[in-house]
């Protein structure tokens, strides 16, 4: 089996407005099946710090890499036969969230 991120896509401006309910029964059916590895919502990025080590050097800085109106929001780690089971539990978790879901397998 495969191993796919399920990325939730924030877009700024858009309702914060979903049902944790949703997203709960989904994180239920997920493990039920056998496809949950692991997942969870992000604090917004304003939490966010990046870290970069170069030729021995460290910067840390406050705030996200990319200024972007999009970004990751949550996720879900799941396994999955195929890219199309993945997309299908991508659909049920976008209907979930309300949300769009970027899905990506991992490197194997």
């Amino acid at each position: 089996m495969t191993q796919y991120l399920l990325g939730v896509i924030h877009v700024d401006g858009e309702s914060d407005e979903h049902e944790r309910g949703d997203v709960g029964k989904l994180n239920e059916e997920m493990v039920a099946k056998g496809v949950w590895v692991f997942g969870g919502g992000l604090e917004p990025r304003t939490t966010a710090s990046v870290v970069r080590a170069h030729q021995g050097d460290v910067l840390i800085t406050d705030g996200p890499f990319v200024e972007s109106k999009e970004y990751m929001a949550g996720f879900w780690v799941i396994e999955a036969p195929d890219l199309a089971t993945a997309q299908d539990w991508a659909t049920r978790a976008s209907a979930a969230c309300a949300r769009p879901i970027e899905v990506t397998p991992f490197d194997a």
